[in-house]
């Protein structure tokens, strides 16, 4: 039985859809209002920049809410829609436990995400994180190493560094030379530097070998090489510097130089309490065996390429949709020249002599 042939649809017909009929839910006027947030605060949090970049990056136009241009300081609420370039964004409305991780920053490492140098940084390191971006509690200068932590949420930040909180920070210090008794009273009760009187809460010296001479200092506050500076007030010159404890975090052992540690849920859990912040109510994540044992390993970082901020990234085409954004890259490329002159034929020549075969292949398979 010969088989029909299929109808060919017309190109240019309306393509058909199904008719669908939705009854629309009535309001209650009784109901309470939708609780609203700001909305560049929730852009920073989905990690498409800082707040003052987003701050930026609605005055500009780009971002729409319900289809109408957004406005600084704006609030939205789950059920609107918000589009960045014409692109739907998902908001994190609901607050997730973050994320802590720890770092034993080696020297010649710095703490900043732009350095006109080109030095190497610890955010070169840091890994991808969804929804959100790391922050640095507290910074460490090129030369000192040790603990530096790491943590997606802003409040729990501002909780370690803020001055008003006056959180420890410990450290073992290394001087070229030996401090007196009078010295070290000295340390304790406070010395004035160039940006105001500085002082120790505690400094308990560790022994050492010939010139060298090891110390224990706790202070509560994060000044630039305060450190340093109040050694250096005593014509002491510090040779090393490595900080070892930072509020109610100690750098574990197992943490070698230049390796990293994610803090396991019940302990972010631990630091919100120690911080007074809200716990989410959300239930923790249940882990399966393998992910318990990779949250728990010590891992080296790798250099991976930064996350850009959408304030930086160009606008979307809206004349092609396959193409999210207007890159360099897609400027008009010169074509390939093909080299021209008379093309060569493979000759008989170019293959291989063939092997001589040898007496005992010959026979081989013989009776």
């Amino acid at each position: 039985m010969a088989r029909p042939f299929k109808t060919q649809r017309d190109p240019q017909a309306a393509p058909r859809r199904p008719k669908t009929s939705f009854t629309k839910l009535a309001q209650d006027e009784n109901a309470p209002p939708e609780p609203t947030q700001r909305l560049h605060k929730l852009l920073a949090l989905a990690g498409l920049g800082s707040r003052r970049d987003m701050e930026a990056l609605i005055a500009s136009g780009r971002v729409t809410v319900n289809g109408a241009p957004a406005t600084t300081g704006q609030g939205v609420t789950q059920f609107d829609v918000v589009r960045l370039d014409s692109r739907p964004l998902r908001l994190p409305f609901v607050a997730e436990l973050p994320q802590v991780l720890i770092y034993h920053k080696p020297e010649g490492e710095i703490v900043s995400q732009d350095d006109p140098e080109g030095r190497a940084s610890v955010f070169d390191k840091l890994p991808k994180v969804k929804n959100g971006k790391w922050i640095a509690i507290g910074r460490l200068d090129m030369n000192t190493s040790g603990l530096l932590i790491f943590t997606t949420s802003g409040e729990l930040a501002n909780r370690f560094m803020h001055p008003r909180y006056e959180v420890e920070r410990e450290y073992a210090v290394r001087i070229f030379g030996e401090l007196t008794e009078g010295q070290m009273l000295q340390l304790k009760e406070g010395i004035e530097l160039e940006d105001g009187p500085a002082n120790f809460d505690s400094i308990t010296a560790q022994g050492g070998e010939g010139a060298n001479h090891w110390y224990q200092v706790v202070l509560r506050e994060g000044r630039n090489r305060e450190v340093r500076r109040l050694f250096e007030a005593f014509q002491l010159p510090v040779s090393r510097l490595m900080r070892v404890r930072f509020g109610p975090v100690n750098l574990p052992p197992r943490v070698k130089r230049g390796t990293m540690l994610k803090l396991e849920q019940k302990e972010v859990v631990g630091l919100l309490e120690w911080a007074d912040l809200p716990v989410p109510s959300a239930p923790l994540r249940q882990l399966t065996q393998r992910e318990k044992l990779k949250a728990t390993a010590v891992f080296v970082p790798k250099v991976r390429k930064q996350r850009v901020s959408a304030l930086d990234r160009p606008p979307r085409d809206p004349s092609s949709p396959d193409k999210p954004y207007l890159a360099k890259s897609d400027a008009a490329k010169k074509p390939v020249a093909r080299k021209t002159g008379p093309r060569r034929v493979r000759q008989s020549s170019d293959l291989a002599a063939p092997a001589m075969q040898k007496k005992s292949d010959r026979n081989r398979g013989r009776g």
